[in-house]
């Protein structure tokens, strides 16, 4: 609340005045019993006359409440909505600073309900505050009323209290074990539903509809019955705060008769404490929401404090990187481990020792599992090495300013991602960091680059032309092409290539990774690429042979076939594996002339 003062200030302000007008119309309304309606009962002509001044004044109290009460819920909601975003782009701030290992170590279905659902019931209680810190003020000016009318009266009338908070503990220890099994819950409802959208390709085509409907039934069933057992709790605790005003009313009306008889209240002094608590039934109600929120925040919150919370964040730079070509990269004994579920550390990079001259397209070739993809990820800073160090340009990766790092060394994945949107937005991202948004020329330029112009200009609308759900009308290769587009937009310094043409035609991925070192080694991007194609092996400067998380050899292709058997085997098995890949091509083509002849 400490985040929006003035808006709490008043939707608390408005609250307390309501508070205090509540119990100024039940001192009214005494005045009014006493002065004019027990008078005028009995026979006063005066009193008679004095009725439409006693309206008035309820009249005009109760115009005060409504006023009050329309900006306490104005106020509190937006208090409520500015600190469930605050929430929000909390967490979704930390998911951007901590790096792949954690979000790897986490499901997608649980980083997804704690930005929403738990988002949601952390939040849940800020609604209803505002109304139960007026009821506080309610009662501390309630009870001196009590007070200063009759002792026994008072006692009567705040005897509900500690009945309150009796049913309040008893509800904490039956709510709280049922609030965190029903968001754990949601989460895993959340991560089964996530992971069959993301293999909906998987599951069609094996026939395992019926095993994930079960899957997620499961879960949901699961669901239910914990989100009844929160409704029946809920359901239980809900009626006994309802029930608590009444029965202070009704000991009211009793203890007010006694006192009564014994002269020692008048009839105005009752109907004021009885009416009161009337009052105090919905104030009470919204003390009870707060309590019956409570578990339920508190689960929520602690939820989204375990990610806010979370160590491990990438460090952040301040040094201004501006290269005007190629970049000179630097591994100086770089090591990376990472831990196991069961204790220990399993490492993945020993002593990497590795020197590329900018402007150089060095291939980084090796056996699956040899630390290929940990190696490059390490160069745009996907993770920090956990010893060592990493250099551009002679400058500390952990030390550049990440804008300058994003903008001047560019990863381009295997798996490309394509977002449902216009084909320009696709590969400029609407970036409008300091140098603005690439336009329109430097699109295309990028698009000839990864050779994919010619598609885009086939599609209706040209740059923005709509791109499906992950590009769903555009091939595999396709997407690595527009992928890849995305990437040489930037004009970057460092071009790290993860067997990212694994799905583009040879002749084209060699006419990409010509293109690149088009214009000279000064002006090129240096280029780290993992490939498994000799082909693009051969357009490589230097081959840098990895295996078991070292580097091996390094060298020209033909000085490692010489002297490095083991680069000699892997060279073997990607020319077969070209080999058979080309095959298929052909055979794929066949068909298609085939089945156009017919």
């Amino acid at each position: 609340m400490r985040a929006h003062p003035g808006t709490y200030a008043l939707a608390v302000g408005t609250s307390a005045v309501f508070g205090v007008l509540t119990v100024v119309v039940s001192r009214v309304l005494g005045a009014v019993t006493d002065q004019v309606v027990v008078p005028a009962l009995a026979g006063s002509a005066q009193a008679r006359d004095r009725i439409w001044l006693a309206g008035l004044a309820i009249a005009l109290v109760a115009v005060t409440l409504a006023v009050t009460v329309a900006g306490r819920r104005m106020f509190a909601g937006k208090g409520y909505a500015l600190i469930q975003e605050d929430h929000r782009a909390a967490v979704t701030r930390q998911y951007l600073r901590l790096p792949m290992a954690w979000h790897r170590q986490h499901p997608t279905g649980q980083l997804l309900s704690n930005a929403s659902a738990d988002v949601e019931a952390a939040t849940s209680i800020f609604n209803p505050l505002p109304f139960a810190i007026g009821v506080v003020v309610m009662l501390v000016v309630a009870t001196v009323e009590l007070l200063r009318t009759d002792v026994w009266l008072a006692l009567a009338a705040l005897v509900v209290l500690p009945l309150a908070v009796i049913a309040n503990v008893v509800f904490q220890n039956r709510m709280s074990p049922a609030a965190i099994r029903a968001q754990q819950l949601r989460a895993e409802v959340a991560d089964i539903a996530h992971e069959s959208f993301e293999a909906a390709v998987l599951v069609t085509s094996l026939g395992t509809e019926a095993r994930e409907e079960a899957r997620f039934a499961q879960r949901a069933a699961a669901l239910r019955d914990a989100n009844v057992r929160v409704g029946v709790v809920r359901a239980l605790f809900d009626p006994v705060i309802d029930l608590l005003p009444s029965l202070g009313t009704l000991l009211v009306l009793v203890v007010g008769t006694v006192q009564i008889r014994a002269g020692r209240v008048g009839t105005g002094d009752v109907v004021a404490a009885a009416y009161l608590l009337t009052l105090l039934a919905v104030p009470v109600r919204a003390f009870g929401w707060v309590l019956g929120e409570l578990p339920r925040a508190l689960v929520g919150y602690d939820r989204i404090a375990r990610v806010i919370d979370s160590r491990g964040a990438l460090s952040v730079g301040s040094t201004p990187w501006s290269p005007t070509g190629g970049a000179r990269v630097e591994l100086r004994d770089v090591g990376r481990s990472v831990p196991l579920p069961g204790g220990g550390e399993l490492e993945l990079l020993h002593d990497i020792d590795l020197d590329v001259p900018a402007g150089r397209t060095i291939a980084v070739v090796g056996p699956t599992g040899a630390g290929k993809t940990t190696l490059v990820s390490l160069v745009n800073r996907l993770y920090d090495p956990s010893h060592g160090s990493v250099h551009v340009d002679g400058l500390d990766l952990r030390d550049v300013r990440p804008a300058d790092l994003a903008r001047h060394v560019a990863l381009v994945s295997q798996s490309t991602f394509v977002f449902e949107d216009t084909v320009r937005s696709n590969v400029t991202l609407a970036d409008d960091g300091e140098l603005g948004s690439p336009d329109d020329d430097a699109v295309w330029a990028a698009l000839r680059l990864a050779r994919v112009d010619d598609v885009v200009r086939a599609l209706p609308g040209g740059l923005d032309a709509p791109l499906g759900e992950r590009g769903a009308n555009l091939s595999g290769g396709q997407r690595q092409r527009l992928a890849l587009a995305r990437a040489l937009v930037r004009r970057p310094a460092v071009l790290v290539l993860d067997d990212a043409t694994s799905a583009v035609d040879p002749r084209i991925e060699q006419a990409i990774l010509r293109g690149l070192r088009g214009d000279g080694a000064a002006q090129s991007p240096t280029v780290l690429l993992v490939a498994y194609r000799m082909s693009s092996v051969l357009l490589a400067d230097e081959v840098v042979h990895v295996d078991a998380g070292r580097v091996v050899d390094r060298g020209s292709h033909d000085e490692l076939l010489e002297r490095d058997p083991g680069y000699r085997e892997l060279a073997t098995a990607y020319e077969q594996e070209t080999a058979r890949r080309a095959a298929e091509a052909a055979d794929e083509e066949a068909l298609e002339v085939v089945e156009d002849r017919a």
